[in-house]
């Protein structure tokens, strides 16, 4: 007797099953798409069979490698004991995890809530900051990025990212985007002007009664903008003298993304009342958490649940991929190898005008392209072209920007030097050829 054996659809045939019964607005890399298959360790498979190196990491959430086996293992453990519960019952890797969550975080944080992804985590934190506080009004900044909701697109400073009307009570401060300095000034002689352009905004834009401050370490979408080394310190200051807390988007530089620390916003040395996570957090199984100092997080009235937030099976897995990152200390592996890319890259920024300007921290690094490094006018088409050149050499890369001009990089953190090599190679020859 012949077992049936189910054939595995082609690309072709996947990528018309896509175009035919998905949203359209749901968008694709590359000018054929890309239908994956598997993955293991750095690497990719394709439905056809073609390996790819992955250097952008499912947008910075396969923090430790696909089909890591430690995560592979709690998952199939857990789901073969309970799968759901819901918020409305105790379990126990929900109760581990945000015991973990807290033992991590910087400062005071030590309450969490857990939902299904970052959109939901930076909404739950902005709800939150006006319980809290009894007002109305956030400060999010130009080129942000923090969720598809009708309130986080927003808060988001991006117009590609903003559909339908827009919720009331945002106002968005100038970005730290050195590289093209809102003030026009260098970076050795700003005395941060972005960040203190914040208290006119409060008293000019708002009604000088804010309720919280929301943004990211590095902004992801944005082009992983970095700021300057005081940013945050005098930023939150103002804040807090107005009356609004801190709530600090680590849904992409948590976990040892930028290297030697589990947060990103601890290069700053600045404590949040508030933290939100999702992506890199559970290894690609659907989590976000909204993490706070306990006399925010006791402000939240009593009825409030989650369907799906601390789900046991990816609260295991989140257990893992966090068991991973310390065992394997993955955050100065980040910082290691995050250095060793950034010294290639800044090779290639020598070797290549197109290259205007290279940024990040860890394994979060940027590329941002220009026509002209003097205008620094912005060029999408280049990192199109680069886009396609290393799909054709085995290697996968991100991009963004508000102008679509950014390469990012967003390998696992378990990369290796050997791997950057790979990744720097198939960089210099997609550069050499525009």
């Amino acid at each position: 007797m012949t077992a049936n054996v189910t054939e595995k659809a082609s690309s072709t045939e996947l990528i018309s099953k896509h175009k035919e019964y998905i949203w359209p607005c749901a968008a694709t890399y590359y000018e054929h798409p890309i239908a994956l298959d598997r993955g293991e360790g750095m690497h990719v498979w394709d439905s056809e069979g073609n390996r790819y190196l992955d250097c952008f990491g499912g947008v910075l959430t396969t923090s430790i490698g696909h089909a890591r086996p430690e995560v592979v293992k709690a998952v199939s453990e857990q789901i073969g004991r309970i799968a759901h519960t819901s918020t409305l019952y105790i379990n126990e890797p929900q109760a581990d995890l945000a015991e973990k969550v807290a033992g991590i975080t910087p400062g005071r944080l030590k309450k969490s809530f857990f939902t299904n992804s970052g959109t939901e985590a930076d909404e739950t934190a902005m709800v939150l900051s006006r319980i809290y506080t009894g007002r109305t009004e956030i400060i999010a900044l130009r080129h942000a990025y923090h969720g598809r909701s009708v309130t986080n697109m927003t808060a988001s400073g991006h117009a590609p990212w903003k559909h339908g009307p827009s919720a009331p009570g945002i106002v968005h401060a100038h970005a730290p985007y050195c590289y093209r300095c809102p003030f026009n000034l260098k970076p050795e002689s700003c005395a941060l002007e972005c960040a203190r352009d914040v208290e006119e905004l409060i008293q000019t834009s708002t009604t000088g009664q804010i309720a919280a401050f929301i943004a990211e370490p590095i902004m992801g979408v944005g082009g992983f903008i970095t700021p300057p080394k005081d940013y945050f310190k005098v930023v939150t200051d103002i804040v807090r003298r107005y009356g609004g807390i801190f709530i600090c988007d680590e849904v992409q530089t948590g976990w040892g993304r930028t290297g030697d620390h589990w947060c990103g916003i601890e290069h700053w040395d600045v404590q949040p009342e508030m933290m939100t996570f999702a992506k890199g957090m559970a290894n690609g199984a659907p989590i976000g958490c909204t993490t706070a100092i306990p006399e925010v997080a006791d402000k939240y009235p009593g009825l409030t649940f989650s369907t799906f937030g601390g789900n046991p099976v990816t609260c295991a897995a989140a257990l893992a991929t966090i068991r991973v990152i310390e065992e394997n200390d993955l955050p100065r592996n980040a910082r290691v190898v995050g250095d060793y890319l950034r010294s290639k890259l800044d090779e290639l920024k020598d070797r290549y005008s197109v290259i205007g300007d290279v940024r990040g921290m860890g394994l979060m690094q940027a590329i941002e392209c220009v026509k002209d490094r003097t205008t620094k006018e912005p060029d999408a088409q280049s990192v199109l072209r680069v886009f396609e050149e290393t799909r054709r050499r085995g290697v996968l890369i991100g991009k963004g920007g508000l102008y679509g001009n950014v390469i990012r990089l967003g390998p696992p953190l378990v990369a290796s030097k050997s791997d950057i090599d790979a990744l720097i190679t198939a960089l210099d020859a997609a550069f050499a050829s525009l």
